[in-house]
């Protein structure tokens, strides 16, 4: 058990990465822009509107990283040490951040809900997937159930302050839950969705634009990986969907990840990630931290 443990664990955050890496490719195009310049994008080749390195991820993973690293720095109270993570890579200038968290970054006073509120009111709505692409970690490191959730929505809140982000990280962390329990995706994504707004979405099929809008993010996230084959298939067909492909194809691949774990991803895809070895070292201190929290 610890063994897929581990390799669950490992294979969340590199499912999180190779989505963020393939989709950056596309990221902003729409399907015919992708269909001319790429046919059915495969493979992790970088450019794109950032112009990223072939392996070179985005906000939404380095967003995982600091969430991660500020559960592992204080698990019991993370909040301060996860802000911490984030106005340091802040500071890096990244490519690409997104308006809702540029917004309560800069804006950031001492206080993460006071700054998340005035970015709500001064951008008239937070709903964004922002917070959602970044919280697997909580997923991955607290065995119990009601502690997950608390962190879920904490997390969440620092910078999203719409309801629909907090609900969508905690049923996201919940189906993170249920496959390190060895539940099925398909059950597990069934189970936690039966009494929200994303149950009704699924049974329409997602007819809404692959955009950034929480909603119309996790519901095309939801829809792929119910119908989709293998890891591959989830990110791709993410990646190819174009809007906000990167982040939709980071968050589906970061599910797909646990529950298929590492040793069946294709190295085709996880040796080409930039960031691998800091990765592997994060996945073994977490797979520590959720032992010790047991």
């Amino acid at each position: 058990m610890s063994l897929r443990l581990q390799d669950q664990i490992k294979g969340g955050l590199f499912g999180v990465a190779i989505g963020d890496a393939l989709g950056g490719t596309t990221e902003f195009m729409d399907r015919n822009e992708i269909m001319k310049k790429h046919g059915y994008l495969k493979e992790i080749i970088g450019g794109g509107v950032w112009q990223l390195e072939k392996g070179e991820v985005t906000d939404d993973t380095m967003m995982t990283i600091c969430v991660a690293e500020g559960i592992c720095e204080n698990p019991h109270q993370p909040m301060h040490a996860i802000g911490e993570k984030f106005l340091a890579w802040y500071r890096t200038d990244p490519k690409d951040i997104g308006n809702i968290i540029r917004r309560v970054l800069s804006t950031y006073r001492g206080n993460w809900l006071e700054a998340a509120f005035g970015a709500d009111l001064d951008l008239g709505q937070s709903a964004g997937n922002g917070s959602l692409m970044r919280c697997l970690p909580v997923g991955l490191s607290y065995p119990n159930a009601a502690e997950m959730e608390k962190q879920a929505r904490m997390q969440s809140k620092m910078t999203h302050y719409d309801n629909r982000c907090n609900e969508a990280c905690e049923i996201y962390s919940r189906i993170v839950f249920r496959l390190l329990h060895q539940e099925s995706l398909t059950d597990s994504i069934e189970q936690e969705i039966r009494h929200s707004a994303y149950a009704r979405l699924l049974k329409e099929g997602p007819n809404c634009e692959p955009s950034g809008f929480v909603v119309h993010s996790f519901s095309w996230v939801l829809h792929i990986l119910l119908h989709a084959n293998s890891f591959l298939d989830v990110v791709q067909q993410a990646a190819n969907l174009g809007g906000d492909s990167d982040t939709i194809a980071a968050i589906a691949g970061g599910l797909a990840g646990v529950h298929c774990g590492y040793e069946q991803i294709p190295d085709s895809h996880s040796g080409v990630i930039l960031i691998k070895d800091q990765l592997e070292s994060l996945s073994q201190r977490i797979y520590e931290l959720r032992l010790s929290l047991l």
